[in-house]
């Protein structure tokens, strides 16, 4: 998996995005507000993250929490986030926008897309809501797509195995399938033996809870614990996939 895929870690803040990158991550998905399922990062964080990082760094491009159907508004936001990643040296985006028949809004994501350009594009986990996966997958192949971050449309993306190697299939190297939606370390052999899948998405499974350093508490009860990617976990992920993918080789010589 580290010639040909990419283990993607998603990060809500800089340390995290340091973190993953000592850990061994392919690139980031830099987000922030990951409690919502994540919002577009400050145009700070998006600095600092391109100009400490030497690997990928794909910013997320999302107005808000809820639904994927943009207002006009929110679309003259997303073109103006979409520019300060490039100009500040982000290697890829992260979108995603849907019609309200759960069918992909390709006159948006086909603006969008060229706008973008030569940037690599992620269609996110949006795709998950769409009526038929595959019929989705084809409008993405033809608008260009270099990858699209899916669970299977399931809760997870070991629930949504099946669909994810049906994706892979259909797919034909088209478009990257990356999978991700609540993986776990001990998913990821099963999920990547299972499905073929290259490219790996993971949140929570990297992360740990980080307390302040604050002397004593504040009176007004705020909670001052937070989570933050852990670069000894990320190291034990690559780890793993490698493990996986050398026995998968090794597997393929036997049969061959």
């Amino acid at each position: 998996m580290r010639n040909s895929g990419a283990i993607e870690i998603c990060v809500g803040d800089l340390e995290s995005a340091l973190q993953a990158a000592e850990g061994g991550a392919d690139r980031i998905e830099l987000c922030a507000d990951l409690p919502s399922g994540g919002t577009t990062p400050s145009a700070g964080t998006i600095a600092e993250a391109c100009r400490r990082l030497s690997i990928p760094v794909h910013v997320l491009i999302r107005p808000r929490a809820g639904d994927f159907l943009p207002s006009a508004v929110e679309l003259a936001a997303m073109r103006r986030d979409i520019d300060t990643a490039r100009s500040l040296s982000a290697t890829g985006v992260v979108l995603g926008m849907l019609r309200r028949d759960r069918t992909i809004d390709r006159e948006a994501t086909a603006k969008l897309t060229d706008l973008a350009r030569p940037l690599a594009i992620t269609f996110h986990k949006a795709f998950d809501q769409t009526r038929d996966p595959e019929q989705a997958l084809d409008t993405l192949i033809t608008l260009g797509i270099d990858r699209v971050l899916t669970s299977g449309c399931r809760p997870t993306a070991f629930e949504g195995r099946g669909t994810l190697k049906r994706l892979v299939e259909h797919a034909r190297g088209r478009i990257a399938i990356m999978a991700g939606g609540r993986l776990t370390a001990e998913d990821l052999g099963p999920l990547i033996t299972a499905t073929g899948v290259r490219e790996v998405h993971l949140g929570s499974a990297v992360t740990r809870t980080m307390a302040s350093a604050m002397e004593q508490d504040p009176g007004d009860g705020s909670m001052l614990e937070w989570t933050r990617v852990d670069a000894a976990r990320v190291r034990a992920i690559v780890d793993l996939v490698a493990r996986v993918d050398a026995g998968m080789a090794e597997s393929q010589r036997r049969q061959e």
